[in-house]
């Protein structure tokens, strides 16, 4: 078994898509970076890494039971064994786990580029682990609420983030809006089509403005985004945690 000493690690938890693992250039001043004494390294397949950083479903059972208590956190001056935490690669690319005792990848981690590098010479002449599972193989469903991942394509984490505050404010509006009020949002985004959208069905407007709205990011998205959650505390709390520094403390 391989291993990597003096890891840090910026966990982001419970995340299904690999566009939320945030890269090491988009890591806040407000993370929570932690330095892992010792972790324990498995060079897997191209469709294994790929599966561990887009799902939350269970680890095969051999990966686990390699990397039982082989990687270590100090806590307090206490060397303290971690149950099921690895460094997965394929030997290009790389993702930290940490299972939290579990079985599935709860917690996710990209490396700094320094040490991503040291990584990719350990594994050079390491041999591929092919870990069997039966159920590699599952179709993921992407919805509103874990969009595709080419949507997110070429966002920073602000944006990304911000994209999926949108969507959820479109899940809303999908299962409460009447018609009318449909209609009006969808008007907002394309003035220019208020005719044609005052004769649209529900289904024909709702697809017609996500369709609309579902590529990219802009400053328009933006505003169409602040404009739509407004007077929701909820929506708004989500909002104002992506804001930058400089306008929170402006605002106070």
């Amino acid at each position: 078994m391989l291993h990597m000493r003096d890891v840090w690690v910026n966990w982001f938890e419970g995340e299904e898509n690999s566009y939320n693992v945030c890269e090491f250039f988009e890591w806040k001043k407000s993370d929570r970076i932690e330095l892992l004494d010792q972790v324990a390294v498995v060079r897997i397949t191209d469709t294994l890494l790929d599966y561990i950083e887009n799902t939350l479903q269970e680890l095969p059972e051999e990966l686990l039971a390699d990397v039982y208590k082989q990687s270590f956190i100090r806590q307090k001056n206490e060397r303290n064994a971690l149950e099921y935490c690895f460094i997965a690669t394929n030997g290009t690319r790389a993702l930290i786990v940490d299972t939290l005792g579990y079985h599935t990848p709860i917690r996710k981690s990209r490396m700094v580029p320094r040490q991503e590098e040291q990584l990719r010479k350990l594994v050079e002449d390491h041999p591929v682990s092919d870990y069997y599972m039966d159920y590699l193989e599952c179709d993921k469903q992407y919805h509103m609420l874990s969009p595709e991942p080419h949507l997110m394509h070429g966002l920073v984490r602000r944006e990304k983030q911000l994209k999926q505050l949108l969507f959820m404010a479109f899940d809303q509006l999908y299962c409460q809006a009447e018609l009318a009020e449909l209609r009006y949002w969808y008007t907002e985004w394309a003035p220019h089509k208020y005719h044609e959208i005052q004769l649209m069905s529900f289904d024909e407007a709702w697809d017609g403005l996500f369709n609309d709205i579902k590529h990219g990011w802009s400053k328009r998205h933006e505003n169409y985004c602040q404009a739509m959650i407004k007077g929701q505390p909820f929506f708004e709390k989500l909002w104002e945690l992506q804001q930058p520094q400089e306008k929170k403390k402006t605002k106070r």
